[in-house]
């Protein structure tokens, strides 16, 4: 990312830090919503904070240009929008509140949370779903996903795509992604060869299962495993070394 962003960048987090502050010092002031059926004494305490995202879920675009997907997701209309949109030049645009509950995930799951929207930063990439990541789209992400990451403390196991916690409706980002490069950085987990094998008694479903995807639909989620971990393979099938693959993979996630 060049210099002139990352100072733009930098401007805004402190903009965005006084403007939280001043929010949080007027509600605090502020009346309490008010409860119709329930009769209450209001009390108002100014001991709160902010809810803060615990994950990042992202997303490609499957269209040709950040101008056609900044229309639609600022469209009032079709009721969907991201946190952030990374355009093919490195552009990072800046669409909802880090703070507010941005409609990206949709119907989601990952380990039990089943609002994924509302525990969670969208980013969406623009890209067709079919080509290779531009470098500079994905310097950019880096830069804000370390931002972030200092600024949220989320876990790296936490860095996920649209996919993974969607997998029987998306399949973004593709599987032109760059997963291993994030991971080396702390965005996301990987394992590299050789594995051990899973222990007796560990199915793929048992594993995906633990690892955080929704088994309801076991080939989907095995797909959207895949998709993320063995790109090259679009197979439906678990083999051995993929069974020793995830189980690597949900020992390290019990290590973060």
């Amino acid at each position: 990312m060049s210099g002139l962003l990352s100072v733009k960048m930098a401007g805004t987090m402190l903009v965005r830090a006084g403007a939280a502050l001043l929010i949080l010092a007027v509600v605090a002031c502020a009346p309490l919503p008010q409860r119709a059926n329930v009769p209450v004494e209001q009390r108002p305490s100014p001991n709160f904070d902010e809810r803060r995202p615990n994950f990042v879920i992202l997303h490609h675009t499957s269209g040709d240009s950040a101008e056609r997907a900044l229309r639609t997701l600022t469209d009032l209309l079709r009721k969907v929008s991201a946190h952030y949109l990374i355009a093919r030049d490195g552009t990072i645009y800046y669409l909802v509140d880090e703070l507010a509950r941005a409609w990206h995930a949709g119907e989601s799951y990952w380990g039990g949370d089943r609002d994924l929207n509302s525990a969670s930063i969208g980013i969406e990439l623009d890209n067709d779903g079919e080509e290779p990541f531009a470098d500079a789209q994905i310097e950019s992400l880096l830069a804000l996903l370390t931002d972030l990451k200092e600024r949220y403390g989320i876990p790296a196991a936490n860095f996920l795509g649209h996919g993974d916690v969607a997998p029987r409706r998306k399949t973004d980002p593709s599987r032109q992604f760059p997963w291993q490069r994030l991971a080396g950085r702390g965005f996301g987990l990987w394992c590299e060869a050789p594995y051990s094998p899973a222990p007796p008694g560990f199915d793929s479903a048992t594993l995906l299962n633990a690892f955080g995807y929704d088994v309801s639909d076991p080939g989907a989620a095995i797909t959207a495993f895949k998709r993320h971990f063995v790109p090259n393979d679009a197979s439906q099938e678990m083999t051995e070394h993929d069974r020793a693959l995830l189980y690597c993979l949900f020992l390290l996630k019990l290590q973060t």
